[in-house]
Order: C-alpha cells, then sequence, then structure tokens
C-alpha cells in the first residue's frame, strides 16, 4: 500500500502553544500547511485547564491563513479526554495522540471522539489521527497501529521522548533505525510518514538543517513538524518535488503512453531504463504536486 486516498497535504505542521497569544496571533502568516496548537509538553500543568478552553477561538484564528489545525493532547486517558472535549469542533482537522501505545489505545479515543462528532454535528471521520510513537513498547506495535483505524492519517516518532525512554541521545545516528522502521509500518497502512531522520530540536544553521530534510525526504518522509517558523519554508520545499523532478516524471509518463502504444512495457530515457515501477514513482510525484498546488492555491485565497 502507498498511502490513503484523500489524504492531507501537511508537509509543514508549525507547534504553536495555545496558551502564548503571541504566537498564535502571528501563526496564519508563517505559511504552514498546518498549525498543531499544543496542549501538551509546551503548556504547563497550572496553565492546562485555561489552555483547553481557548482552543476553539485559536483554532479559528490560525486557520485564517488557509491552514488546516491538529491539536496536539496529553496522556493519561483522563487528561486525553478532557482535551477531546475542549478540541472537537469544525475549526479542528485533527488530533495529535502522543504516546501512542497499541490500537486498542487508539480505539478509546475513537469512540470520545465519535461520540463528541455526532453530539456537535460533525460528519464522523472530520477528525483525523496522528499516532506519536513514543515509547519502545509503541515501537514494535506499529505495524498493528498503523492498520487500527480509518480516520488514522498520520504516523511519527516523537525522537525527543523516544530517545529518552530508550536511554539514547537523539541524533541522526541513534535514530535512524526506529525512524525508517516507523516509514515502513506507517506506509504498510496507508498513512503519511512525518518527521525528519535527527530531532526537531536541531535548526540554526539553516543549510544544514535543509541538508537534513532533504534526506528525510529521500528517506520517504513526506511532512514534518516543525518548532521554529525558520524551519517552515525549508520544509514546504525540500518535502515538495522540485522542478526538475516534475518535468522527469511528466516525460517519463509520456514516453510511457509512446511504448504502450507500440505494445511495450519498458523503455529507455538517457540510457536509463524505464519500467513499470518507475512509472508508477512518476505518476505519485505528479499526483503528489498537484495536491500540494492544490494546498496552496488555498493559502492564496485566503486574506492574511
Amino acid at each position: 500500500m502507498s498511502v490513503k486516498p484523500d489524504l492531507p497535504v501537511w508537509r509543514s505542521l508549525l507547534y504553536v502553544p495555545v496558551n502564548v497569544e503571541k504566537y498564535v496571533e502571528r501563526a496564519h502568516t508563517r505559511g504552514a500547511d498546518c498549525i498543531q496548537l499544543d496542549l501538551e509538553d509546551s503548556v504547563p500543568a497550572s496553565e492546562k485547564d485555561r489552555a483547553r478552553t481557548l482552543v476553539p477561538v485559536a483554532a479559528a484564528k490560525v486557520r485564517r491563513g488557509g491552514a488546516d489545525v491538529v491539536v496536539r493532547i496529553n496522556r493519561p486517558d483522563a487528561l486525553a479526554a478532557r482535551d477531546l472535549e475542549a478540541a472537537i469542533c469544525s475549526e479542528v482537522n485533527g488530533i495529535a495522540v502522543t504516546k501512542a501505545e497499541n490500537p486498542a489505545h487508539l480505539q478509546r479515543l475513537d469512540d470520545i471522539v465519535s461520540r463528541l462528532e455526532a453530539q456537535r454535528g460533525l460528519p464522523n471521520g472530520h477528525t483525523r489521527f496522528i499516532a506519536m510513537i513514543e515509547t519502545p513498547a509503541a515501537f514494535f506495535e506499529m505495524p498493528a497501529i498503523a492498520r487500527a483505524l480509518p480516520r488514522l492519517v498520520a504516523m511519527n516518532i516523537g525522537g525527543e521522548d523516544f530517545a529518552l525512554e530508550n536511554g539514547m541521545e537523539p541524533n541522526e545516528e541513534t535514530l535512524l533505525m526506529p525512524k525508517q522502521q516507523m516509514i515502513f509500518a506507517a506506509r504498510s497502512g496507508g498513512l503519511m510518514p512525518l518527521g525528519f531522520i535527527a530531532s526537531v530540536a536541531a535548526f540554526g544553521d539553516w543549510e544544514a538543517f535543509a541538508r537534513m530534510v532533504r534526506r528525510s525526504r529521500q528517506f520517504g518522509f513526506m511532512g514534518a513538524g516543525c518548532i521554529h517558523p525558520g524551519q517552515v519554508p525549508i520544509v514546504n520545499q525540500e518535502y515538495s518535488p522540485n522542478a526538475e523532478a516534475a518535468a522527469y516524471a511528466q516525460r517519463v509518463i509520456e514516453e510511457n503512453a509512446k511504448a504502450e502504444a507500440a505494445g511495450r512495457a519498458s523503455f529507455a530515457i538517457d540510457g536509463k531504463m524505464i519500467d513499470v515501477p518507475v512509472v508508477e514513482r512518476a505518476r505519485r510525484l505528479l499526483a503528489r504536486l498537484a495536491a500540494i498546488e492544490a494546498r496552496e492555491a488555498k493559502k492564496q485565497q485566503v486574506p492574511v
């Protein structure tokens, strides 16, 4: 399986603490595909009750630039239930499920969300899920988690928490293997793999950051959380097909049509054999580009 049909385009998911007004007010100007309103780590325990009350108004504000909105919720289940009560509304497109454990964990939350959607006049499935893998136990559940729910659209590994729970340092060398395994698990369920091969906390040297994001895309990531607005344009660019790749893909499609008309299933371009997997890769790249262009057009239509 590649990815589910009709997945959202979430190249960049900018974290915004829901209780910090100055960040909420400017979030819609940052160009992110999705704003992640945070109720978890960036909100102290003493502020969480107040933060929940802010979600509906903040969601309306941050989506003014055409972005979707995801709310990152807390664990354990008691806190998660209170977060969902506050977050499920027409202005919120998804929930980032922290410390996802197993399919049963997601199904418990799905039951709550389905009930809230029905109560609030929302279509069942309106609210998408991102499963965040942050513990060694959950790592071994990833393939099952990826198939747990129709509303699940993406998976990532929370690098900092995952490294903490495994007693390792959160760098590219240590995170590469588990994150690559996550990509395989996510793809097996038709989900978007989100993240970078290194830690999200690494930024400042923007050229080095761009190289890391570019390498991450080569491994199969489709989008990533951003903790700084300066990351957003880089992630949007690097997680989009570039003009050269799009032109080559279009050439592959055109030459394939000629080959099919001649009764052949393979052909050559510039001394390289082109067959079915290469043609399908070209189709997927162009479909991805079309979805990204539609997302960008939506942003342009919304005055900021």
